[in-house]
């Protein structure tokens, strides 16, 4: 049994962090309790080059048994979790500073973040819900950090969801285990196909519940809205960002290993989810006039697009490569918005945003870039990815799916100039809210994720081959 413990310092550094982090705010004095966030900074920039060294060295195995796989699909996710921590923890910094629950906070997105990374990686169904909780719930008690109204209604609806579809997840990897008689994906992936096809399929159906909880696509997205607009802003960037990376590779994982010779037509179910997602998604957003709410919609209309990727997971080499592409890409875009709406705090409506270009020219550029990143625009990185996410998808035998996202992409130019046109305007009422910013390091994160995302459109061509290798058995 390999219990290489080098292989898994990424996920040590945050939860060893996590602890360390929240003795020592039980010790440090409240203007002191920066610090954890510093350790916090330091951890995710430990675990960066750990993983960087790891892609370089070309180290893949598998850990504990083959419970847990360090591979190509686990090394990227690594590096976009990370990175996207990275931007959250900078963008949380004059939100939370001198809060009495400032230690908490950070050893919250510190517990959350390894949960994500150990989805990831895991290759066995027991470590996969071990995971799964182990985002879950810190990520529950940050919704509702602020304790006001909204935010204990958020977190409530978020916990009572994920609770709910967390014991439906369980049960169905006992359905699994007890088709297969294991809980290893190998292991089921050998035994699955002379399993009964009803007990497989419903495994299969209550497993994905859980996971498509995580990402937020439908039918298991209600809780997306409620939790954007009432979690502090940076959460919400957290929540709709980083839990969806950790819940789609592990479901193409899972899908990929586990159940690629099952006879269920998974892949039809996944896209019909798909397509239901990204349709419902931008319907939804088209009359909305909160940025949060809008934005929560928008996040998940990019899951319906992620989501053809994992329909066409056993069709086409391409998938990996479109499905990492678009979730590094994703993850810069949506983060850079929120650190948007992040630095201007009292900015909660598109009217609000009337006379940013104005008065805050930078913050405007990044959400032109980042906007109309959103809908696919030459040269982000979402259009990269979905580039690739299209292609994969008409190589995988569904071209109508691909034609709908296209008439889905178009689509949802509409409710994203509807934001940019007044932020162009002229004029700005006094009744409008103001342009007031909330301090520097939000403003940083929002240009460093906008940067980031142009850079992935314009040299991410030469990145691809990193985001193309087998997964571990």
């Amino acid at each position: 049994m390999n219990e290489n413990l080098t292989a898994l310092i990424p996920e040590m550094a945050l939860l060893g962090t996590a602890v360390l982090g929240l003795l020592a705010g039980s010790w440090l004095p409240r203007r002191r309790q920066w610090i954890v966030a510093v350790l916090a900074a330091a951890a995710c920039t430990t675990a960066l080059i750990a993983t960087a060294l790891t892609m370089t060295g070309g180290r893949e195995q598998t850990v504990f048994s083959h419970t847990f796989a360090i591979d190509t699909a686990t090394d990227v996710g690594r590096l976009i979790v990370l990175g996207a921590l990275l931007l959250v923890i900078a963008m949380s910094v004059e939100t939370v500073r001198g809060h009495r629950r400032e230690a908490e906070y950070w050893v919250l997105l510190l517990l959350s973040g390894g949960g994500t990374l150990a989805m990831i990686g895991a290759n066995d169904l027991l470590m996969l819900f071990a995971a799964y909780l182990l985002a879950s719930i810190p990520a529950y008690a940050l919704a509702g950090f602020a304790k006001d109204a909204r935010g204990t209604e958020a977190a409530l609806k978020y916990y009572l969801m994920g609770a709910l579809l967390g014991t439906t997840m369980l049960a169905g990897t006992a359905l699994l285990y007890g088709a297969g008689h294991a809980t290893l994906y190998r292991q089921l992936r050998a035994a699955l196909p002379a399993a009964p096809y009803g007990l497989v399929a419903v495994g299969l159906i209550a497993t994905l519940a859980g996971l498509l909880f995580k990402a937020g696509a439908v039918p298991a997205h209600f809780w997306v809205p409620d939790v954007t607009d009432g979690a502090p802003t940076p959460i919400a960037a957290y929540v709709t960002t980083l839990p969806k990376i950790g819940a789609l590779i592990a479901v193409y994982r899972l899908l990929h290993q586990a159940l690629a010779g099952s006879g269920v037509n998974w892949p039809l179910l996944l896209a019909i989810l798909a397509a239901v997602t990204m349709t419902l998604g931008n319907l939804a957003a088209f009359f909305q006039t909160s940025v949060k709410r809008l934005l929560a919609y928008s996040t998940i209309s990019q899951v319906g697009y992620l989501l053809m990727a994992l329909a066409v997971a056993t069709r086409t080499d391409v998938a990996q490569r479109g499905l990492l592409v678009y979730l590094a890409a994703y993850a810069a875009t949506n983060i850079a918005v929120f650190a948007v709406a992040t630095e201007l705090p009292h900015a909660h409506t598109l009217a609000d945003y009337r006379g940013l270009a104005r008065d805050r020219p930078g913050l405007a550029g990044v959400l032109v870039v980042c906007l109309l990143g959103l809908v696919g625009t030459p040269p982000t990185g979402v259009f990269l990815g979905k580039l690739e996410v299209f292609t994969a998808t008409v190589n995988g035998g569904y071209t109508w799916l691909a034609a709908l996202a296209v008439a889905n992409t178009v689509a949802s130019l509409f409710y994203y100039l509807r934001w940019l046109a007044p932020v162009f305007s002229i004029s700005r009422p006094a009744t409008v809210g103001d342009h007031t910013v909330l301090g520097r390091w939000a403003a940083a994160s929002a240009y460093t994720a906008a940067t980031l995302s142009l850079l992935l459109g314009i040299a991410g061509g030469a990145l691809l081959p990193l985001t193309t290798g087998p997964l571990l058995p």
